[in-house]
């Protein structure tokens, strides 16, 4: 079964992303993330925040991948709002025995977390239901070079595969009596884990070469179904300019 990382959501049958040409969606995720990573005004990035939710309520993506995507950023931050208060200097606004929180570590706690989750929800809207070999051929198509953009696709491709092989190896030591331990013994038994694993994640690869290479393969992906810009991607970024024109003049008043 394949990791939730590498499957693709079902499209909604009121989705209005699948009517956009790939490009405008990648492009899209990546200014509007760009942008929201450099605001530092509350008004900016809480607009920034709630243009994200107003996204979620139109496209209405799956709310458990969603979630997915929203729970490790969260975890993550968790502990930065726990101690950013507390190691920014500025007015404090209560204390903990000697440690005293400040405002200042407050605002630019909230700051992150609004940023943080704003990206992440209006990147699971336009990047969840793309899948990977269509997001491959967006980007090479937005210029950029073809090596990164098959290593991509390789890694998506064949990260499960490394990861069953991994899974195999662990239950064949298993098998054997292996207990992991704090000791040397455990130490050198992952040091062949991950040796053998290297090895045979090369073996593979020049399989999969070979096998490539018998098909014709030269470097190139020949794609048959190609998108392309419509009125629909031209109206939908005069949106987005209109998006960040109201972002970039909350930032600035």
């Amino acid at each position: 079964m394949k990791s939730d990382f590498l499957s693709v959501a079902s499209v909604p049958p009121h989705s209005a992303m699948v009517y956009l040409d790939p490009r405008t969606r990648v492009a899209a995720a990546a200014v509007f993330a760009f942008q929201v990573a450099v605001l530092q005004t509350f008004p900016a990035v809480a607009a920034a925040f709630v243009a994200a939710l107003v996204a979620v309520a139109v496209e209405r993506p799956s709310r458990r991948r969603l979630a997915a995507r929203l729970a490790p950023v969260n975890l993550f931050l968790l502990l930065l709002l726990l101690l950013l208060p507390f190691s920014t200097p500025g007015r404090p606004f209560f204390r903990i025995g000697l440690l005293a929180a400040s405002v200042e570590g407050a605002r630019q706690a909230l700051l992150v977390l609004l940023k943080a989750n704003a990206i992440v929800v209006w990147g699971a809207v336009f990047l969840d239901t793309m899948d990977p070999a269509t997001f491959g051929r967006a980007l090479h198509r937005l210029g950029v070079p073809m090596r990164l953009v098959h290593l991509l696709l390789f890694t998506v491709r064949y990260i499960d595969v490394l990861r069953r092989e991994y899974n195999r190896l662990r239950q064949a030591m298993t098998v054997r009596g292996f207990r992991p331990r704090t000791n040397l013994h455990t130490y050198r038994s992952y040091g062949y884990l991950v040796g053998m694993l290297l090895v045979r994640s090369v073996d593979r690869s020049e399989r999969i070469l070979a096998a490539m290479k018998c098909r014709g393969f030269h470097g190139e992906y020949y794609v048959l179904n190609r998108s392309c810009f419509t009125r629909r991607d031209a109206w939908f970024i005069v949106l987005l300019c209109t998006v960040a024109a109201g972002l970039l003049f909350l930032e600035i008043v």
